[in-house]
């Protein structure tokens, strides 16, 4: 940013980032229960938090500034750059936007809402045929949906970590992995046999690269 442009206090560009993005996660997740409700609503209050410090007031920059001058006394702590934290801890030179973590979030970010969306076709295709979401990434992954949330938020938190959203992130890791578990027991009432023949072959969470096949046999 120029020196004409105050670094932080910037607060509808806090309100323009979290509406689009949380715009984005709705558009993309299309929430229908009230699970999925809480799921976007923690998801959402990550991103606000996330936004608030990087636009509005830097809280993590305050709260560490002490250790941070200490130790880097040639960062200026309170400039906007600066909140790009692992670049500046690690010596980045240059304009940290083009730093290995800002690169790095954007991948996982950019791979985290591709998930949420193609999930989401697969899912909804096969609720309409009343049937047991097996093909595309469900071949590879039993919640590609909650994967993807996971890596936006990692990725956000490469790009700009913050106190707040490093203390959110595992909460909400838990939060995923309990509404994934609870879904998987419904949908075992569900479909019975066929769901544990495909749960037996597919991760939760991290996907394989190989697809498995709808009989629980991969090709």
């Amino acid at each position: 940013m120029s020196d004409d442009v105050p670094a932080y206090g910037l607060w509808g560009l806090v309100i323009l980032n979290s509406a689009i993005f949380i715009f984005f996660a709705f558009s993309f997740f299309k929430p229908q229960t009230r699970r999925d409700w809480r799921s976007l609503g923690a998801f959402s209050a990550f991103l606000v938090a996330l936004f608030t410090e990087m636009y509005g007031f830097p809280l993590t920059l305050y709260f560490l500034s002490g250790w941070l001058q200490s130790r880097f006394p040639e960062v200026d702590w309170f400039s906007h750059d600066a909140g790009h934290l692992l670049e500046m801890l690690f010596g980045w030179q240059a304009n940290p936007h083009f730093g290995p973590f800002h690169l790095l979030s954007m991948v996982f970010i950019a791979a985290g809402f591709w998930l949420i969306a193609a999930g989401w076709r697969v899912l909804y295709a096969a609720q309409q045929r009343g049937e047991l979401a097996t093909s595309g990434l469900y071949a590879h992954v039993r919640h590609p949906q909650y994967a993807g949330f996971v890596l936006v938020m990692t990725g956000f938190l490469l790009q700009w970590p913050t106190l707040l959203t490093l203390i959110m992130f595992p909460v909400l890791v838990w939060m995923y992995s309990r509404l994934a578990i609870h879904e998987e027991r419904e949908v075992a009432r569900q479909f019975g046999d066929k769901w544990q023949t495909y749960a037996a072959s597919t991760p939760r969470f991290i996907p394989r690269l190989r697809a498995t096949h709808p009989s629980g046999q991969r090709p």
